[in-house]
């Protein structure tokens, strides 16, 4: 692979990771003062599953194939 290629996928990987953990902290937080929507927190735990997701194509996308 390409060292820049890489290089931005790593980068848009840890942008992925950062939204993953804040989306999982402001889930936390509503969860904590019990009087969030349930609609609101249903979606952000749809869209964390959706970073999930793409963390992992991305993280596929890095490990080498290799040849048995």
């Amino acid at each position: 692979m390409d060292t820049l290629l890489e290089v931005q996928i790593r980068s848009k990987l840890q942008n992925l990771y950062q939204q993953h953990r804040e989306l999982d902290a402001a889930i936390a937080q509503a969860a904590v003062a019990g009087n969030a929507d349930p609609l609101h927190l249903q979606r952000l735990k749809k869209t964390k599953l959706g970073l999930k997701d793409q963390i992992a194509k991305i993280e596929t996308m890095l490990i080498p194939d290799i040849i048995a």
